[in-house]
């Protein structure tokens, strides 16, 4: 199904945050519509939208029949990271859930890799914003407070994902998140395919038990 290009003006730094836009058809989805943030890895960054359909759900959404999310999928600037457009990316969501019919109850967040890390950190800043997030291949930067900052999401249901054979992003940095998060009570299940390496994505993002977890989960 088509997305459309947009851009989120910011009044930061670094200029507009450029984004795909995915609405479902009529009778697709309910209404209003639940709405996934997809955080891209570290090799969709740069200023061609295209980029960012090689993977995940941009990936997913123009492969499929029908999607019953709206979907957002910004894009990373080049040389940048997700961690640090956090505030941008709070202010997209916002955006988005002031200008279309969002059940604001049902805001759900996944990334892979750089963008794994980028919602494990975009969760944890505003751990209240999400009805559930699913990590996939990612961790926390220890610079940044991880993992005891993952503590604040005891309350947010997660779902990570994992490639054992990962050699760029080790398994044990989903391990020791969702790890922190059942000491302290949290809601957090991990799956480890144990024949994977860093693309655990594809067997990911193309499983339906994921978007059916999702919809179980509304704030």
């Amino acid at each position: 199904m088509p997305q459309t290009a947009c851009s989120f003006e910011t009044t930061g730094k670094r200029g507009p945050l450029r984004y795909l836009l995915y609405q479902p058809e009529s009778g697709d989805a309910p209404h209003p519509w639940p709405l996934i943030l997809f955080l891209h890895g570290a090799g969709e960054r740069g200023h061609d939208l295209e980029d960012v359909k090689r993977h995940g759900i941009p990936k997913i959404v123009e492969e499929v029949d029908e999607f019953p999310f709206m979907a957002v999928s910004p894009q990373c600037p080049p040389g940048a990271w997700w961690y640090q457009f956090l505030k941008t990316l709070a202010g997209l969501v916002d955006h988005i859930l002031a200008s279309y019919p969002v059940d604001a109850r049902r805001v759900y967040l996944t990334g892979m890799s750089m963008g794994g890390y980028g919602a494990w950190h975009l969760a944890a800043r505003a751990p209240r914003r999400f009805a559930a997030i699913a990590p996939v291949c990612g961790g926390g930067l220890a610079s940044q407070g991880f993992p005891a900052k993952v503590r604040v999401l005891r309350e947010v249901p997660v779902w990570a994902f994992h490639g054992e054979l990962d050699t760029t992003v080790p398994v044990e940095e989903s391990r020791r998140l969702v790890n922190e998060l059942r000491a302290c009570g949290g809601d957090a299940r991990l799956t480890v395919y144990p024949d994977t390496g860093h693309d655990c994505w594809t067997r990911t993002y193309e499983d339906p038990a994921l978007y059916a977890w999702f919809l179980e989960h509304a704030r």
